[in-house]
C-alpha cells in the first residue's frame, strides 16, 4: 500500500471505525431484554469487551489508556459521550467500514469479525472507566503482540 492511500484510509478511519458483523445465532427474547416487537438487544459485559479489545485485534490500530495503536482514534471512555445509544457507536462504525476494512486486510491479513454480543460487549468496554483501567499491555495475546512489533517496524 502506497504511503498516500495509507495517509487517506487513515483519514478516513479517523473519523469512524467498523466492526464487520459475522453471523450469529438468534436471540431469544428469554435471553435478552425484549425491547420492541420482535427486537432484543444482549446483555453488555465490558470485561468480556476489555479481553476481545485485544485478541480480535482492535488494539493493533486503536488505543485505551495510552496501549494499544496509534493508527486509528484512540477509544478512552473520557472521550465518549457519558450516555450513548450503542447504536450510533455502531453507525459510527459503519460510516468508516470501507476504510476501516481496508486497513484491516492491509495490517491484519483479513477483516474482523464480530458477532453482535462481541460488539455489544466491545462498546460496553470502550464507555467504561472503571474496566478500561484495568486494561493493560498484558491483556494482548501473543500474536497479536508479534502483529503490533510487525508494524512498528515498518514492515
Amino acid at each position: 500500500m502506497t504511503a498516500a492511500r495509507r495517509s487517506i484510509l487513515l483519514a478516513l478511519v479517523s473519523l469512524a471505525m467498523v466492526a464487520s458483523a459475522a453471523a450469529e445465532e438468534p436471540a431469544s427474547a428469554g435471553d435478552m431484554p425484549m425491547m420492541a416487537a420482535g427486537i432484543v438487544l444482549p446483555r453488555m459485559d465490558a470485561a468480556a469487551g476489555r479481553q476481545l479489545f485485544a485478541a480480535k485485534g482492535c488494539v493493533v490500530c486503536h488505543s485505551v489508556n495510552g496501549t494499544g495503536g496509534k493508527d486509528a482514534p484512540p477509544l478512552d471512555a473520557a472521550n465518549m459521550q457519558p450516555m450513548m445509544n450503542p447504536f450510533d457507536f455502531a453507525a459510527g462504525m459503519w460510516r468508516g467500514s470501507e476504510a476501516m476494512v481496508a486497513l484491516q486486510r492491509d495490517e491484519l491479513g483479513a477483516p474482523i469479525g464480530l458477532t453482535g454480543q462481541e460488539l455489544a460487549d466491545i462498546t460496553a468496554f470502550v464507555h467504561d472507566a472503571g474496566e478500561q483501567a484495568r486494561f493493560s499491555p498484558a491483556d494482548i495475546p501473543a500474536e497479536v503482540k508479534a502483529l503490533m512489533m510487525k508494524m512498528d517496524d515498518g514492515e
